[in-house]
């Protein structure tokens, strides 16, 4: 079975057996005779409906047997290796189960002529629960009659159709597992203080190249005309999705952590300015100097709490200033809301809220995809 080329390739023992009365001897033995015969007898035109390419095996000689018995009725046996398509519907891939068909169909003898049907219904068909697949595991299969509505005629057609259930557990061993790793790993950025910035970076990084690596992987056994989205693709891109949200987890700390570190500089810059450039005052100048710096400071301080109280409310204001004071308070509530107070607990968030979301999201996927 190939999911690339939506097809499947089985070598088929096809025996077909019908009486002709012009055939009929006296005795009971049954003679087999030699296959060149068969050009010389009524053989019905089967042929495998939706059949891509076949062969009749050829070695040593043409693989046919015809076995002729006293009342007329005729055995003949072939040996055909054929490649027929089979509509894959592969949404759930790789826990898809697939149901294909082998249809035999007369080619130019219709109803009125001939009446194709099973032998011994079900039992008709041997070898199939011993088939031993790569991928796939054969769940049921069971035999139909039906007719074929064409132009020239109604043909009879018989039909043999079985379901298979794709084999998991390589698709876990290799990409269900690798993907999930890949994940955890993201998650140990999280544990790694914001200042180790290379550490951070190349982990997020390498996470992400090896998941954009496993998913052109993923994809690359299957046709490029499968254009719709599958099982493993869905995991693939929540996978990635987290191993993406750790790097940009780190940004955001990382910035919010420099802007709040940026904050504090001009508040110490000045002082060790000044620290520096009173090296040798005697003690008395330095706390003069201290006083007269903390009390402008203060002043400072009351100057800007003030005008941050600003009464938007004021007779006084013009209305397009009052507008601009009421957004500008709106604007600043806005910003202080997203702001992030301490950027260190992020991570500490961070290390719960993924994992968790991880294993909720991979609950309802495997519920979907194998119970739905």
């Amino acid at each position: 079975f190939s999911s690339l080329s939506q097809d499947y390739t089985a070598t088929i023992y096809l025996r077909q057996r019908w009486t002709d009365p012009r055939l009929v001897f006296h005795g009971n033995k049954s003679f087999t005779l030699d296959a060149r015969l068969v050009e010389l007898l009524w053989v019905p035109d089967t042929y495998i409906v939706e059949s891509k390419r076949s062969f009749l095996h050829d070695v040593t000689v043409g693989n046919r047997l015809i076995r002729l018995f006293s009342n007329g009725t005729i055995l003949y046996a072939l040996r055909i290796t054929t490649t027929v398509a089979c509509n894959m519907d592969l949404s759930k891939y790789p826990m898809d189960t697939q149901t294909c068909r082998l249809q035999l169909e007369s080619w130019g003898y219709d109803e009125n002529d001939v009446i194709f049907t099973w032998l011994r219904g079900n039992n008709s068909v041997h070898g199939i629960e011993k088939l031993r697949l790569s991928q796939y595991t054969v769940q049921s299969y069971y035999t139909l009659v039906s007719k074929s509505q064409q132009e020239t005629g109604s043909y009879p057609r018989l039909i043999l159709q079985f379901e298979l259930r794709r084999n998991v557990l390589y698709f876990i061993l290799e990409t269900y597992v690798p993907s999930t790793l890949l994940v955890m790993l993201s998650w140990v950025s999280f544990w790694i203080t914001l200042d180790s910035v290379p550490a951070r970076t190349c982990i997020g990084v390498t996470t992400v190249l090896s998941m954009t690596t496993l998913m052109i992987g993923s994809r690359s056994s299957l046709s490029k005309t499968n254009c719709f989205i599958k099982a493993i693709d869905v995991y693939l891109g929540i996978c990635f999705s987290f191993i993406f949200g750790a790097l940009v987890e780190y940004a955001v700390a990382h910035y919010s952590s420099s802007q709040k570190c940026a904050a504090k500089g001009p508040q110490e810059g000045p002082a060790n300015e000044l620290t520096k450039e009173m090296e040798g005052v005697n003690i008395t100048n330095i706390l003069n100097s201290s006083i007269t710096s903390y009390q402008r400071k203060i002043s400072f301080t009351s100057i800007e709490i003030s005008s941050d109280n600003v009464n938007c409310s004021d007779l006084t204001m013009k209305t397009h200033e009052k507008i601009k004071c009421v957004l500008r308070k709106k604007m600043h509530r806005i910003i202080s809301y997203f702001t992030i107070q301490n950027p260190s607990n992020v991570d500490h968030y961070s290390k719960l809220l993924f994992p968790l979301f991880f294993m909720l999201v991979n609950v309802f996927y495997w519920a979907y995809y194998l119970y739905f």
